[in-house]
């Protein structure tokens, strides 16, 4: 597609997040799979329902504009989604997992939120309100989705997921005290053999006195 005028530069743009939310639509069961915290895979579930919204209100956008309702491959969307699917094959703790998806998802987000503005600054400048008005019910959406998977990792996900890193401490901790305890045991007796063989001399030499 030609970019003569920013209205051209407006439609690539909305079909470059109508891209990217159907991407979403098939990415978002599968975070909610791999999370094991329920409040974190309802949070998942719940965005997947806004999500198939969001594409709807592209569509809506797209009979506004009077365009056919087509995506474009959004690249960035697929290299967030594929880094969250490289994180679900980890082996990773339970919180360290529901942890790192957060942040899969906030990649997600913020992506979205940051396309979000710019269409709807374009929007305005074109003075299609109606079109504004639609994306930025959107946009509201994703930055409350946001916020909610902060409250969810400030809630309890980030500190459960540090835990397993204080008990690795200790155990490491406890490994070391054990084998200062089998070094100094290894030690004691050779140094009683010296010392033994060393009151075996002094007496030999004093009996030769």
């Amino acid at each position: 597609m030609s970019l003569h005028t920013l209205r051209d530069a407006l439609v690539d743009e909305i079909r470059d997040l109508y891209n990217a939310e159907k991407q979403l639509t098939k990415a978002l069961p599968k975070l909610a799979k791999g999370a094991t915290s329920d409040e974190l895979r309802s949070a998942f579930e719940s965005h997947l329902e806004e999500t198939e919204g969001h594409v709807t209100r592209l569509e809506r956008v797209f009979e506004l504009l009077d365009e056919k309702p087509r995506g474009k491959h959004c690249a960035g969307m697929a290299g967030i989604i594929e880094e969250g699917s490289d994180m679900l094959e980890e082996d990773a703790e339970d919180a360290v997992m529901d942890a790192c998806l957060i942040a899969a998802a906030q990649r997600a987000e913020h992506y979205e939120i940051t396309a979000y503005g710019t269409v709807i600054a374009w929007a305005e400048a074109l003075e299609l309100a109606d079109v504004a008005e639609i994306l930025n019910e959107t946009l509201a959406e994703e930055k409350a989705s946001d916020e909610k998977l902060t409250a969810l990792a400030l809630s309890g996900i980030n500190e459960a997921a540090t835990a397993g890193e204080s008990e690795d401490e200790e155990a490491d901790d406890d490994d070391m005290e054990e084998e200062n305890a089998k070094s100094t045991g290894s030690e004691q007796p050779a140094m009683s053999a010296k010392g033994a063989s060393g009151s075996r001399a002094t007496r030999a030499r004093g009996g030769r006195r």
